[in-house]
């Protein structure tokens, strides 16, 4: 007999041993910047243990309350980019999702995962470390799994202590907000999304693709995404079905091997949106390309994310 979506979703959850955020996280404000739109802080709050994780907020001009989102950055080798890269300020230009969603009138955190931009064991800021930026992270990973942890609870763990930081801004409204993230950030939507029933919609770019059709290629796995014993029982489609029936768009390219098959995951998972009756919150947009995002695909992002907030 098949698992219902609750069922499913606790299973993945217990499997990962997922900690519940507590208690509501206070942060601290490091430095302001003003804009015509909004404002923008530098802030820092501690993640699940007890470690500091900086952060850019972004808040709009008004009342509220706003809708609100969470983004997580790429990784794309570059483990010294983090938030900078949301906030428009080092690397690509079309990653930049903090500001543009700032002046649709969204609430952003963007936080730095583990392992990137100021949460690097060694160097701080935006210059690169050279091999010790991987080899830290690879040890991040090595030691949780000999410690019987993974990475991909580390991650969300501190994910959802972030979307639990935008839950409780005075400004944001709590019934409205979303997750956002590609490749890497993608990643982390995917799990997120599918096991925090809070989130009210979620955007993953260049990361819809089975464990079987990666390993099919010989493609890598994201350090994150090693999970001892996951595909014995689970495949990442189970967990965009454990979104349902919450809006979710998935953004794949024909020539991307991090999202190769993300049409097979949609039509699989569709099907589960179906019986709910909510087969149209499911949304794949896939474009001709490879993995980089586009200003097609980045314009198109937005425009989703500001529509299916605006219908709720």
């Amino acid at each position: 007999m098949a698992m219902t979506v609750v069922e499913l979703r606790e299973a993945i959850k217990t499997l990962l041993r997922i900690s519940p955020v507590k208690a509501a996280p206070d942060y601290k404000v490091l430095a302001e910047q003003e804009s015509a739109d909004f404002e923008r802080y530098l802030i820092s709050f501690k993640g699940s243990e007890n470690d500091t994780i900086p952060a850019y907020l972004w808040v709009p001009r008004g009342q509220g309350p706003f809708p609100a989102v969470l983004v997580h950055h790429q990784h794309n080798g570059e483990r010294h980019l983090g938030k900078s890269e949301v906030a428009g300020l080092a690397g690509d230009p079309l990653q930049a999702f903090g500001p543009a969603l700032a002046r649709e009138g969204f609430v952003v955190l963007a936080p730095d995962s583990i392992c990137f931009e100021d949460r690097r064991p060694n160097r701080n800021g935006t210059i690169p470390d050279g091999d010790n930026d991987f080899f830290q992270h690879l040890n991040e990973m090595c030691y949780r799994l000999v410690r019987g942890s993974t990475l991909m609870q580390k991650v969300l763990d501190d994910a959802n202590i972030a979307f639990s930081v935008l839950k409780n801004h005075p400004k944001v409204d709590k019934n409205r907000i979303g997750v956002l993230g590609h490749s890497y950030g993608g990643n982390t939507v995917i799990f997120q999304m599918g096991l925090n029933e809070e989130i009210a919609f979620g955007c993953s770019s260049g990361a819809a693709c089975t464990y079987r059709q990666k390993m099919q290629m010989g493609t890598g796995l994201e350090m994150a995404l090693v999970v001892p014993g996951f595909c014995q029982h689970y495949e990442l489609t189970d967990l965009v079905k454990c979104a349902a029936p919450r809006s979710f768009l998935l953004v794949s390219a024909t020539e991307d091997k991090y999202s190769f098959d993300a049409d097979v995951v949609a039509a699989e998972a569709r099907a589960v949106y179906a019986e709910l009756q909510a087969a149209d919150k499911l949304e794949h947009y896939r474009y001709e390309g490879g993995h980089a995002l586009t200003e097609e695909r980045f314009r198109d992002i937005i425009n989703w994310m500001v529509k299916v907030a605006g219908e709720m």
